[in-house]
């Protein structure tokens, strides 16, 4: 094993990101490592080039490389609906699904006591506000269906009712391909509640 702190210390970072642990990351810096030019060099530019240039979106907090994203600087996206995720990694896999054609609210987080996150610190006042600045028809709720999801959902309808804006949620059940055999009690319980007329 190489003692060169240099190597060790990518290492000890590499091993912070999720998904990787000491192993994966030793066996990531490795690859790297091998493909110095083809890999590595590129890797390190983009990543400075990010670090400097990626800025959160002004309007719905996506992160882009200028104070209003892409999703929001579109006029086509204007359709009068705001989809409301917790973080920006659900934006992405909303958008992946390239069904969606509004624009989002990025929370950061949910709503939670112990962690002393409240609604100022999830931006829910700049939402409200934006719902009526935009004209807003539809508000989707798009949160995890955790205890901590629900309770923030809850309290962004209970924000919203006021504004008379329509407040939906994604449905919960059965996914596709999914065998009622291997679903836990919760979701076979959100599936009937969400049933519909075939």
């Amino acid at each position: 094993m190489a003692d060169d702190t240099g190597i060790e210390g990518l290492i000890d970072l590499m091993a912070r990101l999720p998904g990787l642990g000491p192993r994966s990351a030793r066996r990531a810096v490795l690859v790297l490592l091998k493909k110095r030019g083809q890999l590595m060099a590129p890797l390190a530019q983009a990543l400075a080039e990010v670090a400097l240039t990626a800025k959160d979106c002004q309007t719905c907090g996506n992160i882009g490389t200028s104070d209003i994203c892409a999703i929001c600087a579109d006029p086509r996206r204007a359709t009068g609906e705001i989809c409301v995720v917790e973080d920006v990694a659900d934006l992405w896999a909303m958008e992946r699904g390239q069904v969606f054609k509004g624009r989002y609210h990025v929370l950061g987080g949910t709503l939670s006591a112990l962690d002393a996150v409240g609604p100022d610190e999830l931006g829910i006042p700049r939402l409200v506000a934006r719902v009526a600045d935009e004209a807003t028809r539809e508000v989707i709720l798009a949160l995890n269906a955790t205890v901590d999801g629900q309770t923030t959902a809850h309290y962004i309808a209970d924000a919203l009712a006021p504004t008379g804006v329509q407040i939906t949620t994604l449905a919960q059940g059965v996914p596709i391909g999914g065998e009622l055999d291997y679903l836990d009690d919760g979701t076979i319980g959100a599936a009937l509640r969400a049933r519909r007329k075939l």
